[in-house]
């Protein structure tokens, strides 16, 4: 069967225009995608974990926006994606990135202990709620032993988010999972959680001179997105 994201690679950026959206972007394209790259370096640059010598996978990486802007601090970057129309789109692979396509929406195509980082951005909510526990423990095998994985998702408690999520055309089918779901995933499947932490408060104009506050909201459960960060057992 055709992945349903082929049909909208082509129109996928006006598919995701909304009013409150643009408005909360304030005329940053990158915004989202820059917040979620600080966000993934300031987890590292807490623990002191240095990472251009290690391995990452963005999974369901879509265009690669994401994949691309954190290539520069990894040693290897990789994403693959059910939609090959996607990938093609965002044309990865030119900008440095690995791809492979995934054939089944629930393996990932790489080998056993493969990567030190996964992230997997706005991708669970379009995974069927039967399938979610097998993609975990994918990713729990992809992971060498100490590895980390996030999960950044919609924040169901921010009724913004989910105003914009319904008007949505490629989230027709999202359904969102609450902070507690996704901790509770990652802990059926062998990950200790590290850090779970809120953002998304600000919109791009008041960040940029009060970004220091959604630091201090992080741990308030109101923000417009989550990151669950969690740690699979053993040393690198």
């Amino acid at each position: 069967m055709k992945p349903e994201f082929d049909s909208f690679s082509d129109s996928y950026d006006d598919l995701l225009k909304d009013p409150i959206r643009d408005r909360f972007m304030g005329g940053a394209s990158d915004f989202f995608h820059t917040r979620k790259r600080d966000l993934i370096r300031s987890y590292f640059a807490k623990r002191g974990t240095s990472t251009y010598d290690l391995a990452y996978l963005d999974l369901g990486c879509g265009k690669g926006e994401l994949a691309v802007s954190l290539r520069g601090d990894f040693g290897r970057t990789c994403g693959c994606d059910p939609s090959d129309a996607m990938m093609r789109s965002g044309q990865i692979e030119a900008r440095g990135i690995e791809t492979l396509v995934q054939e089944y929406p629930e393996v990932i195509p790489f080998p056993d202990g493969e990567f030190d980082f996964v992230s997997a951005v706005c991708v669970y909510h379009h995974v069927p709620l039967a399938s979610r526990g097998q993609l975990t423990a994918e990713v729990y095998r992809v992971l060498k032993p100490g590895g980390t994985f996030v999960i950044i998702e919609h924040n169901p408690y921010n009724p913004v988010t989910q105003g914009v999520v319904k008007r949505t055309p490629v989230d027709a089918d999202a359904i969102l999972l609450k902070p507690m779901e996704t901790r509770g995933l990652l802990r059926s499947k062998g990950f200790s959680i590290s850090e779970l932490e809120y953002f998304l408060y600000l919109p791009e104009k008041l960040y940029r001179n009060f970004g220091r506050l959604e630091t201090m909201l992080r741990r308030v459960p109101l923000g417009g997105q989550y990151a669950a960060f969690g740690e699979r057992a053993g040393v690198s």
